[in-house]
C-alpha cells in the first residue's frame, strides 16, 4: 500500500499579487525600476508589473527568467556559469525552442517542498534582480 499523496495548494492569483507587491517594495528600496513576472507551475503568467521607468526589455527578461527558474527548478543566478563554454548546460540556451534566459533574477516558488511557480525580476543589475526576487519569495510564507 502506497502512502497517500499530500495535496499542495497551487500558486493563486492572490499569492502572485503578493509576490509582485513584495518585489515592488524591495525594488523601490534598492532604487531599481523593475519589471516583475509571476508564473504558475504550468508556466502561465499569473501576475505582471513593469515600473513605467523600467527599460522596456525588462518585461521580457523578467518573464524569461521566471520561466527558466520554473523549468529547471533552480534560481537562474546559479545557472549562469553552467551555460558558459564548457559548462554542463552550454548548449541548452540554443538547443530548445523555449524562452530560457540564464541571467540572475529568476527564482522558483515552492510550497511544502513542491514547485508551484516562479518569479522573475528584470531591470536592475543581475545581482539586484536576484535579491529582489528572493526577498519576495521569502515573504510568501
Amino acid at each position: 500500500m502506497s502512502a497517500p499523496e499530500t495535496v499542495v495548494a497551487p500558486l493563486t492569483t492572490q499569492d502572485a499579487e503578493a509576490l509582485v507587491q513584495a518585489a515592488r517594495t524591495a525594488a523601490e528600496a534598492a532604487g531599481v525600476a523593475a519589471a516583475i513576472s509571476v508564473l504558475d507551475a504550468g508556466g502561465h503568467l499569473l501576475a505582471f508589473r513593469r515600473d513605467d521607468r523600467a527599460v522596456l526589455i525588462a518585461g521580457e527578461t523578467s518573464t524569461r527568467k521566471a520561466f527558466t527558474a520554473l523549468q529547471l527548478d533552480t534560481p537562474t543566478a546559479g545557472l549562469v556559469d553552467a551555460v558558459q563554454p564548457g559548462g554542463a548546460f552550454h548548449t541548452l540556451p540554443t538547443a530548445l525552442d523555449r524562452p530560457l534566459l540564464f541571467i540572475a533574477g529568476g527564482v522558483p516558488v515552492h510550497r511544502d517542498g513542491r514547485l508551484i511557480g516562479a518569479i522573475g525580476v528584470g531591470g536592475g543589475a543581475p545581482e539586484q534582480d536576484h535579491e529582489i526576487a528572493t526577498t519576495a519569495v521569502a515573504t510568501l510564507g
